[in-house]
């Protein structure tokens, strides 16, 4: 985390479309404790789209975003993150951007593609692409899930890219693991063996261990709000 701290610009970093103003971000919670979560259906994708459609209107954005380290009950509907073997996975380690599917989605500095994979699980993170960035020494990788299919089509291991290069776009429901739009970003210090996935929702006995592994992506994008 030190190391990660000592690289960090003072402006703020953008990992979606520059052309959206960072006024036009507002936050949101989807946690357990949010009343409105229990107004929809929350297993439908659909039901999402159309409450986060008002939510955006009604606060007058084009992006919500939050949930680092944020307990969500919608994991439930999904086999991936819940089976018999281990405790329930439902405390989110990422910040979601929600918005329209198409979005463009940037590397957020520097770096090559480590890795990438369409993560087909229902409720997993669908296409996904890892950067990895090297500071001195110093090694860390950025994680953009639920990309449209194409955004992995035509990459390779190794390819440098630019800070706030297109490295791909939103993906719709349909390819993203059944979400509303959105962009999963998450920092990881640590890759460990994983490639072109990395576990972006933890248990509650493994929370100590992902936040000194992933730290909060809001220290690059410094989000306000």
């Amino acid at each position: 985390m030190k190391n990660l701290l000592a690289f960090i610009p003072t402006e703020p970093l953008r990992v979606i479309d520059t052309k959206i103003s960072l006024d036009e971000y507002k936050p949101i919670s989807i946690s357990s404790k949010n009343p409105d979560l229990n107004t929809f259906d929350v297993s439908s994708s659909k039901a999402w789209e159309s409450y986060l459609k008002t939510y955006l209107q009604s606060k007058q954005a084009t992006v919500a975003y939050g949930g680092y380290f944020e307990m969500r009950d919608i994991y439930k509907r999904s086999g991936h993150f819940n089976n018999t073997d281990d405790a329930e996975r439902n405390i989110h380690m990422g910040i979601d951007l929600w918005c329209n599917s198409g979005t463009k989605v940037l590397s957020v500095l520097d770096g090559e593609i480590h890795s990438f994979k369409n993560n087909t699980s229902f409720g997993d993170y669908g296409p996904t692409i890892i950067i990895k960035h090297s500071f001195d020494s110093f090694i860390f990788y950025s994680l953009y899930g639920h990309l449209s299919e194409a955004s992995i089509n035509n990459i390779i291991i190794g390819q440098k890219v630019a800070k706030e290069e297109v490295i791909g776009y939103l993906g719709a429901s349909t390819i993203n693991g059944d979400y509303a739009p959105h962009l999963h970003f998450q920092l990881i210090i640590d890759i460990q063996d994983y490639f072109g996935d990395y576990p972006g929702v933890c248990a509650q006995k493994d929370v100590a261990f992902y936040k000194e592994n992933c730290p909060d992506p809001n220290l690059l994008l410094k989000l306000k709000g």
